[in-house]
């Protein structure tokens, strides 16, 4: 018997040195993240001392832009219109492929934003909560510092649950490499892009350089609000800009940023019906998103993305009330149909 336990421990201690011996395996890097300074042992919770919190809103709002309400067509598997894939408009508050389930949290209705001379404060508000009374998606404010229609930060909430500011969920991405919408800025392009949409990821949830960089709470004076605020300084201190609202689940990834140059048209599908040939959504599903808000400077319209422009008095109207949908808006004050003040054929 003693050879044989012997055998069994010679083997025992063979085994050990092999798998100390063997090379470990490799993953790729994860997105890269500002480390957090001071202890980070993971036996101890990092406890971030917060300096600055946003107060509440300033009275006087700097802009401000409605959305499609899809509750009122939500029976017909349908939008009322504000879906359009190859512009990067999205009405898509429903599930793919069946449209016969309607998500009120994900409906944007109103959209405004504030500033003062520290933060940036961007309003959603949806049709309404959860079953749960919960708003279990995701929320975000797109930043376009440099107005030329590709966003450079994207500051987002997921599942806000308190009415009191909070970091928790709040990440802050930059696209640091410039590839955010593609070749064509804000309209789909040719090819699916290979970028990487929002890379760095500069906050996340009061980790990085400024633990007091963003914020967000469910507003409380609002039941279907959510707020959230952040940095000028983490803006770069931008003070002319474009802004644009987004709610969603899964499919409001940084990483598909501008999502139109990530999906197919076929793949993506339509919301509306009046698309027959792409209706109904697939692979871009649950998400609404809002035209840009210009903040700081006065546009001329051919900011892409933009929101509507008011007619200048004695604009002309349209033949008929739909004449351009679903293609290009009307523009009272080229008197056409246009994109980026350019007259297209309807």
């Amino acid at each position: 018997m003693k050879p044989l336990r012997f055998s069994f421990y010679a083997l025992a201690v063979l085994l050990s040195v092999m798998a100390a011996c063997a090379p470990k395996a490799t993953g790729a890097p994860p997105t890269a993240i500002v480390p957090v300074t001071g202890n980070t042992s993971t036996s101890t919770t990092v406890l971030i001392q917060h300096q600055a919190i946003p107060a509440q809103l300033p009275d006087q709002r700097s802009n401000q832009a409605g959305d499609q309400d899809s509750s009122t067509t939500a029976k017909n598997k349908t939008v009322p219109g504000g879906d359009r894939f190859t512009f990067g408009k999205y009405e898509r508050p429903f599930n793919a492929d069946t449209m016969d389930t309607y998500f009120p949290y994900l409906d944007i209705q109103n959209v405004t934003i504030y500033q003062d001379d520290t933060w940036v404060y961007g309003v959603i508000v949806v049709k309404g909560r959860d079953a749960n009374n919960a708003m279990p998606g995701k929320y975000a404010v797109e930043l376009d510092v440099d107005r030329d229609g590709r966003g450079d930060f994207l500051v987002m909430v997921s599942h806000p649950a308190s009415s009191d500011w909070s970091t928790d969920g709040v990440q802050v991405w930059a696209d640091t490499n410039k590839d955010v919408g593609g070749s064509t800025a804000a309209r789909s392009d040719s090819t699916l892009s290979a970028g990487d949409g929002y890379e760095t990821l500069v906050v996340d949830s009061g980790h990085g350089q400024d633990a007091d960089a963003a914020w967000a709470r469910l507003s409380p004076d609002d039941p279907n609000g959510i707020q959230l605020a952040v940095k000028r300084s983490a803006l770069g201190g931008a003070t002319a800009y474009m802004a644009g609202m987004w709610a969603g689940n899964e499919d409001l990834n940084p990483a598909l940023f501008d999502i139109n140059d990530h999906f197919t048209h076929d793949a993506a599908g339509e919301a509306s019906k009046d698309l027959q040939y792409y209706y109904p959504i697939k692979q871009v599903s649950e998400l609404d998103n809002t035209c840009r808000m210009a903040v700081g400077f006065v546009p001329t319209g051919k900011e892409p993305g933009i929101c509507p422009l008011p007619a200048v008095p004695g604009a002309c109207q349209p033949p008929s009330p739909n004449y351009c949908y679903p293609y290009y808006p009307w523009d009272p004050n080229l008197c056409c149909c246009a994109y980026m003040g350019s007259c297209q054929q309807p």
